[in-house]
């Protein structure tokens, strides 16, 4: 692209004038245009300018100060935009487009309500939304700051204090954390501006009824910081939920009280929401929710880092929901297609002026035999994946190669692909590596912990199978290498298998093979004792006790860093089993039932404030440090538990 001339901006300007100084609309949109191409001496000359188009451009940035002091309008749609500071000049904007910028996130979107006082529409949708969300979490952030400066001041002597201070606002970017990981860097921008302030007026002055006010001030305010149902945008229908707490007790496991270990807690409810409703109606209590799973952390590197960033699919929608706020992020639909599973990988991708960036892609598939591949924040569909005849039942990326992706479906195969990278317009193109034969439905899909790179595990509606999955043989086309036998019992072999999962390296849970219990079996035994037969029966090392009900396709599933398994049932009932008590005995296998730890009921009807009369669980699952809990119905429901520490 040539550089811009006066003669180009005459040319593309509105209305038609042979002076810079009278243009108010200006189209640069589809010109390939580089941030160094935007010529600030020229730009700054549109002195009446109010509506600016630049999409369809290859700009990583903005220049800093453009001179545009008029702008109402600003189109910035489909660029490389990473960086929405330099927004701030432009404090008459009222309406602005930043689709289709992949490095872009929910914070910048949160940022630009500040930068923005004016901004009435953002990507086309009214921006009281997002600046009621911004609100919400600068009082908290606001309060936090000015708690986290009286312990700061109060560890001073008076001589220290006066020095200290500029101090202040690295231990309170270090130190205050709210709100979803991929929420950190707004929460960061605003704790250090929050704080800057602070140091500027020499301590906190909290005043009720103050604001944020303009693109730099924010004020404390005092807010509950914790209630039991979020507020939430509209369209995600809450359900309430009365302030007790609804844990119970079963007549197998404790009344009240911590889960057994040292570091487990009390576990209450936070959230109950209606968010995948048909035309977010809430008297939809019939879309059913198949599948949900934690987005992967964000600071992979830090102790104790963990994702509270959960996404949920069922009917035509899949949402991202932060489990602190109840707040939904993120809403992707497809009018006429199911989804039944959802699984996240982890990328790292190069830009143009090759910066990497870290990127959580979201894969989605169901009734039309489709993987969509999400970008979330971005909220389109970057990579589409044909390959099956019939819906996809199941989805599952490997645990060590983050672009290898499983997908098993009713046509009976279960298919390897490799999605790739993202190209420059971050379009993946997948290609077919494997294609496993199943006799049967595969339903659930489980990379052999040990050895994930070797075998893969399926629960299916026969039984449980597996597959040699290593890409170093010839065959691209295999069928099943060993089928597992859980009853010596003719009639009760080859049952249906709907809950598996790994609890540590070494021992499986799995549940459909024998009603009313989860079974824990050995891996490694186990295949010890395969030889070559296309048979095995499973080493046993316990039973727990679960629902006697005939009804399936409960998922179950595990948190292994802490031992556990989780589980739903037809009652609305969530079983949690604390099995490394089980799996520390040195002696055979007990022949008792081991019961649950703990089992969570479900609020009655009344307390949702709905015609709730029955709500099975479906699916059941924790973050990997078991401090959120996300439980989906078939009563259109979202249920959100949260662990508090003992």
């Amino acid at each position: 692209m040539a550089p811009l001339s006066t003669r180009l901006l005459i040319q593309r300007g509105r209305p038609k004038s042979d002076r810079l100084g009278k243009i108010r609309s200006l189209d640069l949109s589809g010109l390939n245009l580089l941030s160094e191409d935007l010529d600030i001496k020229l730009l700054s000359r549109l002195k009446q300018l109010q509506e600016l188009d630049l999409s369809n451009n290859q700009l990583e940035t903005l220049p800093a100060d453009l001179g545009l002091p008029h702008l109402q309008v600003l189109h910035c749609a489909n660029n490389q935009l990473s960086d929405i500071t330099p927004l701030c000049q432009f404090r008459q904007l009222e309406e602005l487009g930043l689709e289709g910028n992949p490095f872009l996130t929910v914070s910048d979107s949160l940022k630009v309500t500040f930068l923005l006082p004016e901004l009435r529409k953002f990507n086309g949708k009214d921006a009281s939304t997002t600046r009621s969300k911004a609100e919400n979490l600068n009082r908290e952030l606001t309060t936090r700051v000015a708690a986290h400066w009286k312990k700061f001041m109060a560890a001073l002597s008076p001589e220290e204090q006066a020095e200290a201070q500029a101090d202040f606002v690295k231990s309170a970017v270090r130190s205050v954390r709210y709100g979803p990981l991929s929420l950190s860097e707004f929460t960061q921008w605003r704790v250090r501006m929050i704080s800057e302030e602070l140091v500027a007026s020499g301590g906190p002055h909290m005043r009720e009824a103050d604001t944020q006010e303009g693109c730099h001030k924010a004020t404390a305010t005092q807010e509950p910081r914790a209630r039991p149902v979020a507020l939430r945008r509209p369209g995600d229908t809450p359900l309430s939920l009365s302030p007790e707490k609804r844990v119970c007790a079963s007549p197998l496991g404790p009344v009240e009280g911590s889960l057994v270990g040292s570091d487990s807690g009390q576990l209450e409810p936070l959230h109950f929401l209606q968010c995948h409703s048909k035309n977010n109606s809430p008297s939809d209590l019939k879309t059913q929710l198949w599948a949900c799973a934690f987005e992967p952390a964000w600071d992979e590197g830090q102790a104790g880092a963990t994702s509270q960033t959960v996404a949920t699919c069922g009917g035509e929608a899949v949402c991202v929901i932060d489990c602190q706020t109840g707040l939904v992020l993120h809403k992707y639909k497809v009018p006429g297609e199911e989804f039944f599973s959802v699984a996240w990988t982890a990328l790292t991708v190069v830009t143009q002026a090759g910066h990497k960036k870290r990127w959580n892609v979201l894969a989605a598939a169901g009734l039309r035999g489709l993987v969509r591949l999400l970008h979330v924040q971005a909220g389109f569909c970057c990579g589409l994946i044909r390959g099956h005849k019939k819906a996809i039942a199941t989805l599952c990326f490997s645990p060590t190669h983050e672009t290898h992706l499983f997908t098993a479906s009713y046509d009976k195969r279960i298919i390897l692909w490799d999605i790739g990278t993202p190209n420059q317009d971050y379009e993946f193109q997948a290609s077919h590596l494997l294609t496993l034969d199943t006799t049967s439905t595969p339903l659930r899909l489980c990379p052999v912990a040990p050895c994930p790179d070797a075998y893969l595990l399926a629960g299916c509606e026969s039984g449980c199978c597996c597959w040699d999955v290593r890409l170093d043989q010839p065959q691209k086309r295999r069928v099943c290498e060993v089928e597992f036998i859980f009853s010596e019992d003719s009639e009760a072999s080859g049952q249906r298998v709907d809950g598996l999962a790994f609890v540590n390296e070494d021992v499986v849970a799995s549940k459909g093979s024998s009603p009313g219990t989860i079974c824990l079996w050995s891996w490694s035994q186990t295949w010890q004792g395969r030889g070559s037969q296309p048979t095995v029966a499973v080493v046993v090392l316990a039973l727990l006790q679960w629902s006697p009900t005939i009804l399936a396709y409960f998922s179950l599933s595990t948190c292994p860093d802490k031992g556990l398994v989780l589980c739903g049932d037809e009652q609305g009932s969530v079983w949690i089993y604390d099995v490394r008590p089980l799996l520390a005995q040195c002696s055979p296998p007990q022949a008792a039932v081991q019961a649950p730890t703990q089992i969570l009921k479900w609020p009655q009807p009344q307390a949702l404030g709905q015609m709730v009369t029955k709500t099975m669980v479906n699916t059941v699952v924790a973050n990997p440090t078991f401090t959120y809990l996300t439980a989906l119905t078939d009563s259109n429901i979202v249920a959100i538990w949260r662990r508090c520490e003992p």
